[in-house]
């Protein structure tokens, strides 16, 4: 995936794949309730509401990048704003381990791959734009 065209495929993949990810990550919670949430299975009908609630949002998070996957170019600015809530979602973990403690392993696992994918999705944010710049005649 060499070059602006493929950075802009890299980006419409994965902005597919985030819509995708997401858009099945709060259906399930939606369904499923506590049982969705690692170590909240037992954690009751506060919790539970706030799951399902936050996995229908969660749910629209993953809609939005779909529709931002569709468009052409892929706007940068629009995938700037989404891995910046993803990337505010993976810092909020991190404030939540200095507040309350390590949560569950899998909770973690989820941090890192919303800090590590993140500069990812940055740094191709622009490769669509780019791409569609660059197919332009030149001009005179």
């Amino acid at each position: 995936m060499g070059g602006k065209g493929g950075k802009a495929k890299a980006l419409r993949l994965l902005a597919r794949a985030m819509g995708i990810a997401c858009v099945a990550i709060g259906l399930l919670h939606v369904v499923g309730g506590n049982a969705a949430i690692p170590g909240a299975q037992d954690a009751g009908a506060t919790v539970d509401s706030l799951g399902r609630f936050l996995g229908a949002a969660f749910a629209g998070y993953g809609l939005t990048w779909l529709w931002v996957a569709r468009q052409t170019p892929v706007p940068a600015t629009a995938v700037r704003v989404l891995i910046g809530v993803f990337l505010l979602g993976g810092l909020a973990r991190v404030l939540s381990i200095a507040v309350a403690g390590w949560p569950h392993g899998f909770q973690v696992a989820l941090m890192v791959v919303e800090l590590t994918l993140s500069p990812v999705y940055f740094w191709l944010a622009d490769a669509d734009e780019e791409a569609a710049r660059s197919a332009l005649p030149a001009r005179t």
